[in-house]
């Protein structure tokens, strides 16, 4: 069995699995991330892992993940199932090059466009000869609502809600408009712009906000709240099989 690790800057997200196919997903608090761990390793029976982090690991922590499972670390010179044609691949982050991986995996000789909706949206995509050429980085919902109390000095902080209407009549619903109908003609006016280009685009939406944002955009996607496990999976299996 295989072990996936997503490290948050918060939370981590750990995959189980079973050839292809996931056979459990834990979650759990950064701060007790080798406790958890060496729970998990009790009741299976792992033979590889890949780590991936947006956080900052301390010396410790890492030396203590080594010793516990001897993983692959994803970074930017990690072997991965695809060309990079990001100008600074370096700068890239490895939840971006997790989900082109996965995109890779899922979703061959097609031009894929995927989408991370958490604390950031992200947009990543990838050409149907297996190229990755680069996305978009905008903010997130839970962002966009705290950017909006954090900067004014009256306005209160929300959390999202489905718009009814998209006319606000007050305060609360004039900012539930602002945020959740301007990320949904955000995103669909971006699908728009590659559709444009690329007529045959197939759109995978993931991430935390991935069950609420599906219920609320025009544009016809694929969802997929593990993808980024998904695409870790890819990697190490490549790293594996071109060791």
């Amino acid at each position: 069995m295989y072990l996936i690790i997503d490290v948050g800057n918060t939370r981590v997200k750990v995959a189980v699995f079973e050839i292809d196919t996931i056979k459990e997903v834990f979650t759990f608090e950064k701060t007790n991330i080798i406790s958890e761990l060496k729970k998990i390793i009790s009741n299976f029976s792992i033979s590889n892992s890949i780590v991936s982090s947006v956080a900052n690991f301390t010396d410790e922590e890492t030396k203590k993940i080594a010793e516990l499972l001897n993983p692959v670390f994803l970074d930017s010179n990690t072997k991965v199932p695809f060309e990079n044609l990001y100008k600074t691949p370096k700068t890239l982050g490895v939840d971006r090059i997790a989900l082109a991986s996965a995109a890779i995996k899922r979703y061959p000789n097609q031009n894929v466009l995927v989408l991370d909706a958490g604390t950031c949206i992200t947009y990543e995509f990838i050409i149907d000869e297996g190229n990755y050429l680069g996305g978009a980085i905008s903010p997130g919902i839970a962002m966009r609502y705290k950017a909006l109390h954090t900067f004014t000095s009256k306005l209160p902080l929300l959390e999202a809600n489905e718009l009814e209407n998209f006319i606000g009549t007050d305060t609360e619903s004039s900012i539930h408009s602002g945020v959740i109908n301007g990320v949904c003609n955000e995103i669909d006016g971006i699908i728009a712009q590659y559709q444009k280009k690329y007529p045959d685009l197939t759109v995978v939406l993931t991430g935390g906000d991935t069950y609420f944002l599906s219920k609320q955009l025009k544009s016809v996607i694929f969802a997929h709240p593990n993808f980024v496990l998904e695409g870790l999976h890819t990697i190490l299996i490549h790293n594996l099989a071109n060791d």
